[in-house]
């Protein structure tokens, strides 16, 4: 007797998004459905390998595409490893993988979410822009129990119990009138070799009383000599991987060769996933040994700053019996790791040349890639070599560090950064001042990764990085400028060091200020400002709260009357409100909240009124 189960809200949610949101792509749900039955068969494959007691009847591994005309139906089936009754409700009656609300969310806001199907594990669900009914008939490898499932995509799902010669799924459609078209076998073989011809196993159309016929060439992409594979094939073989409508930026596709041998063809897409930076994201690399699937969880076979990075790597030299768990800690799987990584470094130089193209790159992935730096220290100036940065000359394109270089004052020694939020809100910060007075350059730093990399990147070819309230390089110049008398100026720090020893645990003069009045920092070796806030942000406490001082320009115009009205008793009251705006000031400039703003906007609404002669 069939079970009845309700499908979970998610789901629902998705079959609506997915029948009218793709609607006009509907021949998307075949290359989602071929996929799913390609990793059915590489599952199967590597299940046989590892568990030598599992007898199967599977016969050849294949896909099989049979189109009823006369019934209007289309069954896609395999001879892979198959579900038992768990698998369907676990796999087909909810969407476990994480990520569900963001993908639904990302349909939301989307025109067309065709570019998300296949990315949250959701790509079956296609099948329900052609099909009225769908029907599930399989039989797990280690079970003779088969398993039928019904759904019309819209009430939920039945189970029952059935009958099924060998191990392997078969999915019928029962097409929409709109649908017919997916019986017809001329335009069934056009699908299948503009998406599905790099599939390693055979793809056969059932032709009814003519036979069959095998549509694709069945041969793994990346064994094939480069000169035989075209751009579209490898296109298409970076859609299946990836589950991406677009093109990839960067395709690698290699053999090396010598002690250990092994294949690669690897991409990088042009825009970056949405679960980049998910705890519990899987790598993007499908480790193969002889063609045969192995894991796309083998955590080793690449660093975790290039997770971004998808595709195959396929050797002969690793033992077919080796346990998943086990190729961690693998030997050869360092060998390749390396290897690997070199040849995307090299490759990624040769891109590099083309500052457009590459900016598209690293806008995608710069913030994961920089991880290197801090993880990586056998990569670590390679890594910083390949990054780009915004800067003082630099606010609306990316620059390397060795352009930063080839540029420095013939008086400079070393690289000097700023770390904040907003590169545009960087460029205005006091503390600048001095720098661009000199002509000095300095990277503008936007990413929270920029925070903990710059703590382990002492220097780059030879030239020591220094945040700016680090730098030792002379930033004195003849301003022939009016400046506080010494007697007044020390009595407005005192003061100022009174009122707001909340905020600020010191009060210095700085020759460093040009154009504003002040500016926040703390002492040398301290936690940066910046990095207070973002471990403020994230609901991380620390122990090791920054000392702020607060550094007035004794130049400026301001400064300088508000040191000679502090010398009269009845004029403090308007100096400490004076003050008071100047530290809101100097905050805001920093990137950080004022105090108290209700008083922030009354002071200045006041002070306003009385510029105005009010």
């Amino acid at each position: 007797m069939a079970e009845k189960i309700e499908f979970k809200t998610e789901v629902n949610k998705l079959l609506d998004i997915v029948i009218n949101s793709l609607y006009s792509e509907k021949y998307i749900f075949l290359r989602e459905l071929i996929s799913n039955a390609s990793d059915a068969l590489d599952k199967l494959k590597y299940w046989k390998l590892t568990n030598p007691e599992l007898t199967t009847a599977s016969g050849e591994l294949r896909i099989l595409i049979t189109p009823d005309k006369e019934n209007n139906t289309l069954t896609i089936s395999d001879n892979g490893i198959g579900m038992n009754r768990d698998d369907l409700i676990n796999h087909i009656g909810t969407i476990a993988k994480s990520g569900t609300s963001e993908f639904l969310q990302n349909a939301k806001d989307n025109e067309s979410a065709i570019d998300l199907i296949g990315k949250f594990g959701v790509g079956f669900y296609s099948a329900f822009m052609v099909a009225e009914k769908v029907e599930i008939l399989t039989r797990r490898a280690d079970t003779k129990q088969a398993y039928l499932w019904v759904s019309n995509g819209t009430n939920g799902f039945e189970i029952s119990e059935a009958e099924k010669e060998s191990n392997g799924t078969d999915i019928k459609l029962y097409l929409k009138e709109d649908a017919k078209d997916f019986t017809d076998t001329i335009y069934l073989r056009n699908i299948i070799h503009t998406y599905s011809e790099h599939i390693d196993y055979p793809i056969v159309l059932n032709l009814g009383e003519a036979g069959e016929e095998t549509v694709n060439r069945a041969a793994a992409l990346w064994t094939r000599n480069k000169a035989d594979i075209t751009e579209k094939q490898y296109k298409d073989f970076y859609q299946h991987v990836t589950k991406n409508f677009d093109d990839p930026w960067m395709t690698l596709h290699f053999k090396a060769e010598g002690s250990l041998e092994y294949t690669g063809l690897l991409f990088i897409p042009t825009k970056a996933p949405y679960d980049l930076f998910q705890p519990d994201r899987l790598t993007g690399i499908k480790l193969y040994v002889n063609k045969v699937f192995i894991s796309d969880k083998v955590e080793g076979l690449m660093p975790a700053y290039l997770r971004f990075v998808k595709g195959v790597i396929d050797s002969a030299d690793l033992p077919l019996n080796i346990s998943r768990e086990m190729f961690q800690q693998n030997a050869l799987i360092a060998k390749i790791r390396q290897g690997v990584v070199s040849r995307l470094f090299k490759e990624l130089k040769k891109k590099a040349q083309n500052e457009d193209d590459y900016e598209i790159f690293w806008k995608a992935f710069g913030i994961a890639f920089k991880e290197g730096i801090y993880e990586d220290f056998a990569n670590r100036e390679e890594v910083a070599g390949l990054s780009r940065f915004y800067s003082t000359k630099s606010v609306d394109k990316l620059i390397s560090l060795d352009q930063y270089i080839e540029r420095m004052t013939a008086e400079q020694k070393e690289i000097y950064y700023i770390t904040g939020d907003d590169a545009q809100t960087l460029f205005c910060n006091p503390m600048l001042d001095a720098f661009k007075q000199k002509g000095i350059e300095v990277l503008l730093l936007t990413d929270p990764i920029d925070e903990f990399w710059t703590q382990t990147l002492l220097s780059y070819k030879g030239h020591e990085l220094k945040h700016i309230s680090q730098a030792k390089i002379d930033l004195s110049f003849d301003r022939n400028e009016v400046k506080a008398d010494d007697e007044g100026l020390k009595l407005l720090m005192e003061k100022m060091g009174e009122w707001f020893k909340e905020d600020a645990g010191k009060v210095e003069a700085t020759d460093k200020l040009t154009k504003s009045p002040a500016s926040l920092t703390v002492e040398d070796g301290q936690m940066s400002i910046h990095l207070e806030r973002l471990m403020r942000n994230h609901q991380q406490k620390t122990n090791f709260d920054s000392t702020r001082i607060l550094l007035i320009n004794p130049y400026h115009p301001l400064i300088i009357k508000l040191s000679e009205l502090i010398k009269q008793e009845e004029k403090k009251d308007e100096v400490k409100s004076a003050a008071e705006l100047i530290l809101a000031q100097a905050k805001i400039a920093e990137g950080e909240a004022v105090s108290n703003p209700g008083a922030f906007s009354e002071q200045l609404c006041s002070f306003i009124l009385k510029a105005c002669g009010e």
